[in-house]
């Protein structure tokens, strides 16, 4: 994005709808991590977070996305044990995707924060993910002479 803010932008899985969500520059480091499978050398917060629900027999159940207020997004992380406790969007993504946890979104943020992106269009959202995989700045370099 120009401000150079990470964006997390997730997919309605039986849906054509999007939720973007504006995520600091760790918490996107921390997501991206998970992503590529990259472990680093020592735990970061998200990985310690991990290692402690596993040591402690707890397992995260799912993440949900449960409000959006003044483009702040909340969200819940929910444990087998049936304990709930409250988390920002983005630690909880990172710490699902480390676990295999499911996200889930409350249909009231999906309504007032998610954008529709038609099927037909689908591809296009992709081609345009996959050139920001590769472009880098010296793309846009003015050409010498």
């Amino acid at each position: 994005m120009p401000s150079n803010q990470p964006i997390v932008l997730l997919r309605e899985v039986t849906g054509e709808r999007y939720l973007p969500i504006w995520i600091g520059a760790v918490e996107a480091t921390a997501i991206a991590f998970a992503q590529q499978g990259v472990v680093p050398p020592r735990p970061l917060t998200h990985d310690l977070m991990k290692d402690v629900l596993d040591a402690t027999g707890n397992e995260l159940t799912e993440v949900r996305i449960t409000d959006v207020r003044d483009g702040v997004f909340f969200a819940t992380l929910v444990f087998g044990s049936g304990a709930e406790v409250s988390a920002r969007p983005s630690d909880s993504i990172a710490l699902a995707l480390r676990t295999g946890s499911r996200i889930v979104c409350a249909e009231e943020v999906l309504d007032e924060a998610g954008l529709a992106v038609p099927a037909e269009q689908e591809d296009e959202v992709e081609k345009f993910r996959e050139f920001l995989d590769q472009v880098t700045p010296e793309d846009f370099d003015a050409p010498t002479e």
